[in-house]
């Protein structure tokens, strides 16, 4: 689904936000999915049956049932359900299609997404079946980004995953300082070899190795569009050696500063 463009994904009308009610369970069917379903618990407590398999369901519980699954749930009346569910089919070939069953810790974003799309249909909204085709693939991306991540991330705090990322950026948008790693380790108010580890684990890459990269692409770019010469954009990147920046950028690009302005 993912190389899959955002029109061919077919929409169909069975799609809601809803209360379940005390009595409410789904029947176990006699005859397949005919399509895709995303099904997705905000809260409550419940038991959904896939293809003969139980699974125990609570808030973040998300499901994308194909077509040809066999399925049927049931729920704890005193704590219903609250879910959402999207039918929809793809018209083209599908080849990268998220895992049936995963257990979302970090909901906001994807309860955004679904909450958008459902609202999409409740008004005439102009352009809505357009949006809602760009939100579904959206949503399809944030599943398969769940499936195949790292669990370094996920069992990470949320708080200490956002500072690194701050950090991370604030690099990215600061590229010509001559960031020292107890300064940036301060700015996450953490110890500088605790905040170089997790550094390494969540962006995948070690701090100094990220302000290089950073520096060297910022470079690219200057040469290529801002009309600076190789002195200029050395100068104005903290390199106080040419050479050396020449041949930091050649290790990194494969290319003199020269060759690419």
């Amino acid at each position: 689904m993912l190389d899959c463009a955002p029109s061919s994904f077919v929409l169909l009308t069975a799609f809601a936000k809803i209360v379940c009610e005390p009595g409410w369970k789904w029947q176990k069917r006699e005859k397949p999915m005919a399509n895709y379903d995303l099904f997705y618990v905000w809260s409550g407590e419940g038991e959904v049956e896939l293809n003969g398999k139980p699974f125990p369901v609570g808030k973040g519980s998300c499901f994308l049932f194909r077509p040809g699954d066999f399925t049927s749930a049931t729920h704890n009346p005193q704590k219903p359900l609250v879910l959402t569910y999207i039918h929809f089919d793809v018209s083209e070939t599908v080849e990268l299609v998220p895992d049936s069953y995963r257990r979302l810790h970090e909901t906001v974003d994807f309860e955004h997404l679904l909450s958008r799309y459902v609202r999409l249909f409740l008004v005439k909204t102009y352009a809505a079946e357009v949006e809602a085709q760009l939100i579904l693939k959206q949503l399809i991306i944030h599943l398969l980004r769940e499936d195949r991540e790292g669990p370094v991330e996920r069992k990470a705090s949320n708080q200490l995953t956002e500072a690194i990322h701050e950090v991370a950026n604030f690099i990215r948008q600061n590229p010509g300082i001559a960031h020292r790693v107890e300064d940036l380790a301060q700015r996450a108010q953490l110890s500088p070899r605790y905040f170089s580890i997790k550094f390494k684990e969540i962006i995948g890459t070690s701090v100094q190795t990220y302000m290089i990269r950073t520096r060297i692409e910022r470079a690219q770019h200057l040469l290529m569009h801002a009309g600076m010469n190789v002195t200029e954009v050395a100068d104005a990147l903290g390199y106080r050696d040419i050479f050396f920046f020449s041949r930091q950028f050649k290790q990194y690009t494969g290319k003199s500063p020269s060759e690419i302005r």
